[in-house]
């Protein structure tokens, strides 16, 4: 008598790939890319303005150059201090001359308040490391983030994520977010 071969079963054997292809998909972690979340502002044609009518003192120049230094208003500073170095020129509570000019306008639940003409201006270099561009970028956003937070409180009394949406309006009209971010330069920075 001949002896037969056992058999595998094939039956199943798709069902069980496809079981082990779920497992593999649902158990695998992805790594999550970094990026900035950035809201962009509507067009308003009344508000643009020459590159030639914004005056020095209303411009703070931010550069990162391709070894990822940082320098502001021609110091070398760290990141870590970035941001006040933003507040303080956003602000400008003292009126200073070497800081950006303010403007006086009548906005809802503040009346006639004034508004600063400032202008953040950010250059990289096209060989900045990318991880140094979003934390030189989340400082400056950072810095006017802070500075609406800290209005909201001292009028409001509440934090900016809770106001209603025309307060979170006068809040910006206040303190507005102007970062101009231009085109990066070879290795000349």
């Amino acid at each position: 008598m001949a002896r037969k071969t056992p058999e595998i079963p094939g039956s199943s054997l798709a069902d069980i790939a496809f079981m082990l292809l779920i497992f593999f998909l649902v158990t695998t972690t992805m790594d999550v890319d970094s990026g900035l979340e950035r809201k962009l502002p509507q067009w308003q044609e009344d508000q643009v303005e020459d590159d030639s009518q914004i005056k020095e003192r209303n411009v703070f120049v931010v550069l990162v150059n391709r070894d990822n230094n940082l320098l502001v208003e021609g110091d070398v500073i760290r990141i870590e201090d970035l941001r006040e170095r933003a507040k303080e020129f956003m602000a400008n509570p003292y009126n200073e001359d070497n800081l950006p000019e303010k403007v006086l306008e009548e906005v809802p639940f503040f009346g006639p308040v004034e508004i600063t003409k400032g202008v953040i201006s950010l250059r990289n270099d096209n060989d900045t490391k990318y991880g140094t561009y979003l934390a030189v970028t989340n400082e400056l956003v950072g810095a006017i983030n802070e500075l609406r937070e800290e209005l909201s409180k001292s009028k409001f009394g509440k934090s900016y994520d809770k106001l209603e949406t025309e307060e979170q309006k006068a809040i910006r009209t206040v303190i507005p977010s102007k970062i101009s971010e231009a085109e990066p330069k070879g290795k000349n920075i």
